[in-house]
């Protein structure tokens, strides 16, 4: 994953996320709108239509102060700690079940 600051302002962010697709670029995104602060998040995969850029660009709009670059970083944290907790689940959940029989 390479990153590139395409434009920033104090409460606007547009940033290039080389190397994903929609599955991950969802997530982020929907972590972003969950995160307190952030007026809107959304991202596009081909915002030339005309064959040009085809990496996702994400853009990113805080409110009350709130820089963009710390709301991304929340939500990757939020990822990050979702993910450990589901991984945490899973291994409870197989920690619980029956030996399967040979």
């Amino acid at each position: 994953m390479e990153l590139r600051v395409i434009d920033k302002t104090d409460e606007e962010l547009r940033i290039e996320i080389a190397g994903e697709d929609h599955t991950f670029m969802n997530v982020l995104k929907g972590q972003l709108l969950n995160t307190e602060g952030v007026a809107a998040a959304t991202y596009d995969m081909n915002p030339e239509q005309s064959g040009g850029q085809t990496e996702p660009i994400l853009s990113i709009k805080t409110e009350d102060g709130l820089d963009p670059l710390d709301a991304l970083e929340q939500a990757a944290t939020g990822i990050s700690d979702n993910l450990e907790s589901l991984y945490d689940r899973i291994e409870a959940a197989f920690d619980d079940a029956p030996a399967a029989e040979a």
